[in-house]
């Protein structure tokens, strides 16, 4: 059920929502929280479109607030507010309102999401493109209790990282963080596996990717090691490598579908590892509306640090173990040099921990 309303009120739209909700015989509100999706004209189909499917999972009343551009100043000194209002199977198992801003409302948005807002639910503020650089401090972002951001959508993804770093609220999180919690609890899960002490890391993945400096920083973070950093034809993140005191543990994933997980002195395994849409990412932040505090640690360990002390310091991967022979040479007085016997160094053993 679809319900067009031009040039209107909250108050209207609320009314719309209520004899929507009779017309289609659920009077009763069952939604858990309220999405608020900020974007412009371009996104916000693709947006709708996965904040939809994750209503599946969470049912919502997703509020999609779309500021248009004036294009004269006539334009811009004239307010108005449009709203489409779908309910039913038009708007998955929540209820959806796009919300069209024009002309001076578009400044004040929050006067208009504010009465639309379920009451007693917590708010959950989604910018899938132009996110503000202080979520917390924008005029919606102060409404909610999560604000979900892009960093990969930014024009500078690795710039963009170290804005959120510094302007980090509790609340806030980022779907580039999303995307690498199955690489996290692989990871994990593998360290689990083994009883040895990790020495250095490596990760490689596609250039401008913030999943890749985010993963980065989590392991120098959490391991307190030196991590390396090299780029890769992706898609997205293709391998990670954990040097330990036992042998190499390498993930390594160069389809974006199905990685390989070798850990030294155990078969090989394939693990499902695909590249998930965007509605699965916004399903996984909505089951969670507390500070993700590992987050907030990785994102502070900041870029800078991690380009002077991990990036430089990372020694290169280990060469398998192997007897060196060392040849010296003395100069005879004739002025030729003369091969002495050579002497054969052992190569160090390492020691399991």
């Amino acid at each position: 059920m679809k319900t067009d309303l031009t040039d209107t009120t909250s108050s209207k739209i609320n009314k719309a929502l209520v004899l929507g909700r009779r017309a289609i015989g659920t009077p009763a509100v069952g939604m858990v929280l309220t999405l608020v999706i900020v974007t412009d004209e371009e996104n916000a189909y693709d947006a709708l479109k996965a904040a939809n499917e994750a209503s599946r999972e969470h049912p919502s009343r997703t509020l999609v607030v779309i500021k248009r551009v004036s294009r004269g100043p006539r334009d811009r000194s004239k307010a108005r507010l449009d709203a489409e209002v779908r309910l039913g199977a038009d708007a998955s198992t929540g209820e959806t309102v796009v919300l069209r801003l024009y002309g001076e409302v578009v400044d004040h948005a929050q006067s208009v999401v504010l009465p639309l807002l379920l009451p007693d639910a917590p708010v959950v503020v989604w910018w899938p493109v132009n996110a503000p650089v202080d979520p917390a401090n924008d005029p919606l972002g102060a409404l909610a209790q999560r604000r979900v951001t892009d960093t990969y959508a930014a024009e500078q993804p690795i710039q963009e990282l170290t804005a959120r770093a510094d302007a980090y609220t509790p609340g806030d999180t980022d779907l580039s963080w999303t995307r690498i919690t199955p690489w996290r609890s692989m990871l994990a899960a593998a360290l689990d596996q083994v009883v040895c002490e990790v020495t250095s890391a490596e990760v490689e993945g596609e250039e401008f990717n913030p999943s890749v400096e985010l993963l980065a920083m989590w392991l120098a973070d959490r391991l307190g090691i030196p991590v390396r950093r090299s780029a890769s034809g992706g898609p997205g993140l293709t391998s990670v490598r954990l040097e330990t005191t036992c042998g190499p543990i390498v993930l390594d994933r160069p389809d974006g579908s199905l990685a390989t997980l070798s850990i030294q002195g155990q078969p090989d395994r394939a693990v499902a590892l695909k590249r998930r849409e965007t509605s699965e990412l916004i399903a996984e932040e909505l089951r969670r509306l507390d500070p993700d505090d590992t987050y907030a640690s990785a994102l502070r360990f900041g870029l800078e640090r991690l380009d002077e002390e991990a990036a430089t310091t990372a020694p290169e991967p280990a060469a398998p173990a192997a007897e060196e022979v060392v040849v010296v040479e003395e100069v005879t007085t004739t002025g030729e040099p003369a091969k002495r016997t050579a002497k054969k160094t052992p190569a160090k053993k390492a020691a399991a921990k």
